[in-house]
């Protein structure tokens, strides 16, 4: 029995040690669970930090996307103003400044003829008058020669070439007023003065002629126009002079712009354009509205329909009117709008050069070509329409370039901002959608073979103005401006009729312009 309580004995020890040893265990367990949770949890914790870091960092990257988007947008955008120029835009030629495009790009193809164009009347100086001296060349030789006048009388003329010059003649005409005693009535009387004599001394109509025109016509200013007719003339004229010569000539212009404004209402071909100004120091804009015979120019403020309003002369007007898709000459519903092609064909060159991805645009460039090619064949063959299936095959053919150039460029997509205002397009969408909006007016050459293939006519119509900024720099007065613009709207008239502007002008002085009619010294 001794022997069983010590065995008993070890084994209650020995399940003690056990259990203390399993006690031990499950503590050092039950502190693992604990630390291995605090570890989960911290875990999870930095789990949370990492996904709020990351949404941060993806945020981040997506703010920096969208500002690179941005940035590579404006960088393109600058890129292609940079690169706009007089043959791909809208540009005038005097925006090329000295950086001209090196290799110029003429819109138009080659012809494969030499020469001048068909119809093309050329010029070159020919005598119209009796030589007012002779002047004989013998043999250098023959100096000297006893028998030299007898040479002389028998020499014939081999040759003759002309010297036409010019010799500055001034005269001085004085106008007495007499006063004479009348044996019938028996009292004295006076004569009078001619109307417009009214100075002790004045300069005469000639004079005052050569000076308008030497500062409109010519685009010289008032003060070199001073020192020329100081030089040429020997003659004191002041710079203040020439200006009150200059807005007496444009007092004289109310008759003739009522004509040409008579005239511009009646005609049915109209061309639009404007340009900028500079006046008092501001910008102002120079609108004309123009046809083949006739040029009425206006200024302006305001480039749009505003300024437009103000030339009076446009919502008079009906009939065709040409212009470059300026926005403003939509307002005007009584027209049937044509649009400038060329302008067109810079733009989309201007695709070309800019974006060289795109494709369309060099198939819609050459199809306005031959829709030209065909109205000028159909007019040459004197045919006053095309036919209709001509027609249907160029407007198909326009469609399919539309749809094929919004493949090219997709709509954008819709932005997370919320913005006012219209989204932007871009250049590129942005003339799609007026090639798309516009069809009608861009066809109007298929559909109405007299419609101009282009607004040149109002371009030329502007350009010696841009000249005249070009010199005098600015209109130091809007009257000075006006009075500049009555009087070349008569000369570009005149112009347009055959006239020389000198005569122009001397015909206002002398109140004879009559465009309908004949003008003296003409």
């Amino acid at each position: 029995m001794a022997g069983r309580s010590s065995e008993t004995d070890n084994l209650i020890a020995y399940f003690r040690e056990q259990q203390k040893a399993d006690k031990e265990t499950i503590r050092q367990l039950h502190a693992t669970i604990v630390e291995l949770k605090s570890t989960i949890d911290s875990l999870r914790q930095m789990i949370i930090e990492l996904k709020e870091s990351a949404e941060k960092s993806d945020e981040t990257i997506r703010r920096m996307q969208k500002t690179n988007d941005s940035l590579n947008e404006k960088i393109s955008q600058m890129e292609e103003k940079l690169n706009k120029n007089s043959k791909n835009s809208s540009k005038p030629p005097s925006s090329d400044g000295y950086s001209k495009p090196p290799v110029p790009k003429s819109l138009r193809s080659k012809g494969g003829k030499k020469g001048a164009q068909a119809g093309h009347k050329g010029s070159t100086l020919m005598m119209t008058r009796k030589p007012d001296s002779i002047v004989d060349h013998m043999p250098a030789g023959c100096g000297g020669c006893p028998h030299y006048e007898e040479c002389h009388k028998a020499a014939i003329v081999m040759e003759t070439r002309n010297v036409l010059d010019a010799s500055v003649k001034v005269t001085l005409t004085a106008h007495n007023r007499l006063e004479v005693a009348c044996p019938m009535h028996h009292d004295s009387r006076t004569g009078d003065f001619p109307e417009g004599l009214n100075a002790y001394i004045q300069y005469g109509e000639n004079l005052q002629g050569l000076a308008v025109a030497l500062n409109t016509i010519g685009a010289v200013s008032l003060n070199r126009t001073s020192d020329i007719l100081r030089g040429v003339f020997g003659i004191p004229i002041t710079p203040a002079t020439i200006g009150s010569m200059v807005r007496r000539c444009a007092g004289k212009t109310t008759a003739a712009l009522d004509q040409i404004k008579a005239a511009s209402v009646a005609s049915g071909q109209h061309h639009g354009d404007e340009t900028g100004f500079r006046v008092e120091g501001k910008l102002h804009w120079v609108h004309v509205l123009s046809d083949r015979l006739f040029t009425f120019l206006s200024i302006s403020e305001k480039r749009g329909w505003k300024g437009m309003e103000e030339g009076g002369l446009l919502p008079l007007c009906t009939g065709m009117l040409t212009h470059d898709f300026w926005a403003s000459y939509w307002h005007y519903d009584g027209f049937t709008h044509n649009v400038c092609r060329a302008h067109l064909l810079r733009e989309l060159q201007g695709v070309t050069d800019n974006h060289p991805k795109q494709t369309w645009q060099k198939k819609f460039s050459d199809l306005l070509l031959a829709m030209k090619k065909a109205q000028e064949k159909a007019l040459r063959k004197g045919k006053t329409e095309l036919s209709y299936s001509t027609r249907y095959r160029f407007k198909r053919q326009y469609d399919e370039i539309i749809e094929n150039a919004y493949a090219e460029n997709p709509e954008p997509e819709p932005s997370e901002e919320k913005k006012r205002g219209r989204k932007k397009r871009g250049k590129v969408l942005s003339l799609i959608d007026r090639l798309k909006n516009f069809k009608e007016s861009v066809c109007l050459i298929i559909d109405d073979l007299t419609a101009p293939f282009d607004n040149n006519l109002a371009e030329r119509d502007l350009r010696m103005h841009k000249s005249k900024i070009k010199v005098s720099g600015c209109f130091r007065t809007l009257d000075g401006a006006k009075d500049y613009l009555s009087i070349m709207s008569c000369v570009s008239t005149g112009r347009k009729h055959g006239h020389n502007g000198y005569d122009v002008i001397m015909n206002l002085f002398h109140g004879s312009l009559d465009f309908m009619g004949s003008m003296e010294g003409s």
